[in-house]
């Protein structure tokens, strides 16, 4: 029994030091659109136990190829847990998606695919992060997506404040947060309660690790002021594309070859201009149409053309178009190429038709990024910060969500 003892810890140490951390992966160029959100409209799922939650993307080869998905369960760190599927799943993962339609009189043809979890297939049976990824028939994995799944077990509350740091006086925004953990038993909160801070639903902003400044009696109080900071960045700058033929503010021009084509007017560097408050959608999109009813199927994908001007101060780095709708990823694909002729960075995305927040993010050559560069920093900025506090006890297989918190920096005060 003592071999037995001293083997299975030693397997479960190894198994930890391998453990992979579950990033987001963002799928090959013929799957756009990838629309996954819990109650909200905000396309991140932030779910309860017991609430449904829904998948849908595009898949412009219009093959109707089979899709399969899966769900991994994972800890505080997004590493795997040490949780057997039969203990976090009711029923079976690992099954075809077979709610999927073509799209209907588009000129670009695509096809469909929607998902709803739980189904009759399967449902989760405990909180925590979780990891859904979507496979094609040969087994490859498309691309992957985040979500997590809370039990509303303490209260959370949080509040934005402006940086007490000179340094950052006019850029950083700071989140503070009040865990009350009355009628739920924790023993050793700096131990046993971990949080995680996201600033517009964004995974890589996330701060962890940050322990409560001090407790009174059941309440966790976490009042910091750099451990809990994010850069205020700016509003997002947008375009709407639901009506096909006419051009709004954003659109200079409208033209068609196999599909419509929308040009924006040419944005600006706004880091030194005086902030201006603008209301956007932190990041986020909307598809929608006024060609069509069933915007999933109906809406067209049109082509859609950036431009920055060019600087000395960029020069050779490269800059890409990030937003909600391309999961913020630094690809090929979004990376903008310098014209000669018209002495702008430039670059052109295939888009379905709606709504979109997007902002211009700069890699230096020595692989830094700077996703503010473009847009500029003020603590004025709107933004909308989640809080997401995790449980673990002593013996525990697994990291819990026992509650969540929202604060927005709308109201920010000194």
């Amino acid at each position: 029994m003592r071999f037995l003892i001293k083997h299975l810890f030693f397997f479960c140490c190894i198994s930890s030091i391998f453990a992979q951390v579950q990033y987001e992966v963002n799928p090959p160029e013929n799957i756009k659109t990838i629309i996954f959100r819990g109650p909200t409209e905000d396309q991140f799922p932030v779910i309860q136990l017991g609430e449904s939650m829904s998948l849908e993307f595009d898949d412009l080869t219009a093959k109707e190829q089979d899709y399969y998905y899966k769900i991994v369960h994972c800890d505080y760190d997004w590493t795997p847990s040490q949780l057997l599927k039969s203990q976090y799943l009711v029923g079976t993962d690992n099954q075809r998606i077979i709610d999927y339609e073509n799209s209907y009189t588009t000129l670009q043809p695509y096809s469909n695919y929607r998902l709803t979890i739980p189904n009759e297939n399967v449902r989760l049976k405990v909180s925590g992060n979780y990891v859904l990824e979507i496979y094609n028939s040969y087994g490859d994995l498309q691309f992957s997506r985040r979500f997590v799944v809370y039990q509303d077990a303490v209260v959370v509350g949080g509040t934005v404040k402006r940086s007490r740091d000179f340094n950052f006086l006019n850029e950083k925004q700071v989140v503070h947060i009040n865990i009350n953990t009355a009628g739920f038993n924790v023993v050793n909160p700096k131990n046993e309660v971990k949080i995680a801070i996201l600033q517009n639903h964004y995974w890589p902003t996330a701060l962890y690790n940050i322990k409560p400044q001090y407790t009174i009696g059941s309440e966790l109080v976490y009042k910091y002021d750099q451990e809990t900071s994010f850069y205020g960045g700016n509003e997002f700058l947008n375009f709407d594309t639901k009506d096909l033929r006419s051009p709004t503010f954003a659109i200079s021009r409208i033209e068609f070859e196999d599909v419509y084509h929308h040009y924006l007017f040419t944005n600006e560097f706004r880091y030194d201009q005086p902030y201006t408050y603008f209301p956007d959608i932190n990041g986020d999109f909307v598809v929608r149409t006024l060609q069509g009813e069933d915007v999933s199927r109906e809406a067209e994908y049109t082509k859609v053309d950036f431009s920055l001007p060019y600087t000395n101060e960029i020069g050779l780095d490269h800059v890409y178009v990030v937003g909600k709708f391309n999961n913020y990823a630094l690809s090929e694909e979004n990376k903008m190429t310098f014209n000669e002729e018209t002495g702008k960075f430039e670059v052109t995305l295939m888009m379905k038709q709606g709504f979109y927040n997007y902002k211009y993010v700069v890699e230096r050559a020595d692989g830094t990024i700077e996703p503010n560069y473009v847009s500029g920093n003020f603590h004025f900025t709107e933004n909308n910060y989640l809080i997401l506090v995790y449980y673990r006890n002593f013996g525990d297989l697994y990291d819990s969500i026992i509650g969540i918190g929202t604060a927005n920096s709308r109201t920010i005060s000194n």
